[in-house]
């Protein structure tokens, strides 16, 4: 995903960063330290944050679960000795990896991805699909950051998320008064829709409940950024201001990111059969988690992981399991 040469100029709402600042800065449990102190040791100085997002947060069980990370470099090349490894991080960011870590008898788990700083702040502003801004502009911590300067880039590209995954749902929406629980619930299906993903509405709803507070607090202090697309009402609801017109080109939009996520995930999955190890456990592990159903690993899919798995995948979306 090449950059153009849009600088990142246009600044989120003060009081929303400042909701972000806060969500980042809160506590997690202890355990989370020992994959972090392992992300910081690889990377060592080209290491600028590290970041938690996913369903480790939410239950803070890491003896069952994966820990997500997003491990954020001030470069590429800087950040791997494999030069492979680096063109591959620039050409299609992020490059995604396997980590564990024992400590005390305990084994703990996590799946980080490795994105450079300037490509963070670009795509949660200004990519087409929603592969980082649907993620960041949800729940999420920051665990370690190089300095307080990296740290403002981190929670103003957050809250740039937030903005976009607002107007890009949003715009989808009928004119029509609507809960805050409706607006991001929406758009969870929305973007869930844009990847090659197991979840249903079931699970966005439920994620959105897990943190409405939070999801309202964000909707009020994104409206100055909104551009009067959602107006606020006194019983504390909203009004969308969306056009016919708006529908039509966001329907649109929507088709192409959803085309777009299949080529982008097959791609992705691809590559992390590089760099993941043993990916494809993890892969239908993940699918059985949030769908129920069980994919079976054979000899084949394990010799021939990226030709196989195009058929396991077609396989899958034709019963409907990913979308």
């Amino acid at each position: 995903m090449k950059k153009n040469k849009l600088s990142l100029t246009e600044q989120a709402p003060a009081p929303l960063v400042e909701i972000i600042a806060s969500q980042n800065a809160q506590a997690v449990s202890p355990d989370f330290r020992h994959l972090v102190e392992a992300i910081k040791q690889h990377f060592a100085a080209s290491l600028d944050a590290v970041i938690l997002y996913g369903s480790c947060l939410h239950t803070s069980n890491l003896s069952e679960g994966i820990a997500d990370f997003y491990a954020l470099v001030n470069d590429y090349h800087s950040a791997y000795p494999e030069r492979y490894l680096a063109h591959l991080n620039a050409w299609l960011p992020p490059n995604v990896f396997y980590l564990e870590v024992t400590q005390q008898e305990k084994t703990f788990r996590a799946k980080y991805a490795v994105i450079s700083t300037a490509d963070f702040e670009y795509g949660n502003q200004f990519w087409f699909h929603p592969y980082l801004w649907a993620r960041f502009a949800q729940p999420a911590r920051l665990l370690y950051v190089r300095d307080d300067t990296i740290r403002q880039r981190v929670n103003m590209a957050m809250a740039q998320a937030v903005v976009k995954f607002l107007k890009s749902g949003l715009l989808a929406l009928e004119a029509r008064a609507i809960k805050a629980e409706e607006i991001w619930t929406q758009g969870l299906m929305l973007t869930y829709a844009a990847e090659l993903r197991a979840e249903r509405e079931t699970r966005a709803r439920h994620l959105v409940q897990l943190n409405l507070d939070n999801y309202a607090r964000l909707s009020v202090a994104a409206l100055p950024a909104l551009n009067g697309l959602l107006t606020g009402q006194a019983d504390g609801h909203y009004y969308c201001h969306a056009t016919s017109a708006d529908n039509r080109r966001a329907r649109l939009h929507w088709r192409l990111r959803r085309w777009q996520g299949r080529i982008l995930s097959i791609l992705r999955l691809s590559k992390a059969t590089l760099t993941f190890h043993d990916y494809l456990n993890y892969a239908a592990w993940k699918i059985e988690r949030h769908s129920g159903v069980r994919v079976e690993i054979t000899p084949m899919l394990r010799r021939h992981p990226i030709l196989w798995g195009f058929k396991v995948m077609w396989q899958l979306l034709r019963r409907g399991v990913l979308r």
